[in-house]
């Protein structure tokens, strides 16, 4: 099963519905989708449509006090995709949910989505018994192509340190990259921190905390803040 790129026609079309503040973490249901597409689990798989539907991850309100951020949005993104199968056609539906927090900040009067806190909620997809990660198999570099389109005219993307903290009771990897970009719908030009975590599993999901700021707000420990506190409720398929 070879790997899949970030995006491909599955995240186009997320684009062309109108989801473009989305569309970079959207892609992450793509990937599992474009995943499943040279394995042979599908080979046998006839019948109705098979449906994987995460759980939802967010961060505790506690957590949200004393970090500064605010809840933007919970939205969910649903790709779907038909296999042909010995003359038979198999539609497999993914649904992920995406919660964003940001923090903002006010130019000339007008207060605009400066850093943002998203955490990706993926379900385990399997089919006849094979189970396939939709993100844990992306690289540092893709995950942090997840959150990059939150801002411009993003250049010179960097990696720079890494740390460990706790998410969800593991001890998980974060990766911290610069690059220079702009905020968007502003023009203001601004040095960028990306910090991105590694694919933790819970349950039959997989979640991704992924987070964007200036420099300038120095707001690393804020983060690792929101990191800790992501807390993780199943669907209720799963319970």
């Amino acid at each position: 099963m070879s790997d899949a790129p970030i995006a491909d026609e599955s995240s186009e079309s997320t684009e062309n519905d109108g989801l473009t503040r989305r569309r970079a973490l959207a892609a992450g249901g793509a990937v599992g989708l474009a995943g499943l597409a040279g394995c042979t689990a599908l080979d046998l798989a006839t019948g109705d449509t098979v449906e994987f539907t995460a759980g939802t991850a967010t961060v505790a309100d506690a957590t949200l006090a004393e970090s500064g951020y605010e809840l933007n949005e919970v939205t969910e993104d649903v790709q779907t995709r038909e296999f042909e199968v010995a003359g038979s056609t198999q539609e497999v539906e993914v649904t992920s949910r995406i919660a964003e927090y940001d923090k903002a900040v006010e130019i000339l009067g007008e207060r605009y989505q400066a850093a943002v806190f998203a955490v990706l909620t993926t379900p385990r997809v399997e089919v006849l018994g094979q189970a396939f990660n939709p993100v844990g198999e992306l690289d540092d570099n893709e995950r942090a192509q997840l959150i990059v389109d939150r801002y411009e005219g993003v250049s010179d993307l960097e990696r720079g340190s890494e740390y460990s903290t706790e998410i969800l009771d593991t001890d998980a990897g974060v990766v911290v990259y610069s690059a220079d970009g702009e905020i968007e719908g502003t023009g203001v030009s601004v040095e960028l921190e990306f910090h991105v975590a590694e694919a933790i599993e819970v349950g039959s999901d997989y979640v991704v905390p992924l987070a964007a700021y200036p420099a300038v707000f120095g707001d690393g420990e804020n983060v690792r803040r929101m990191l800790n506190g992501i807390q993780h409720e199943p669907a209720p398929s799963d319970d």
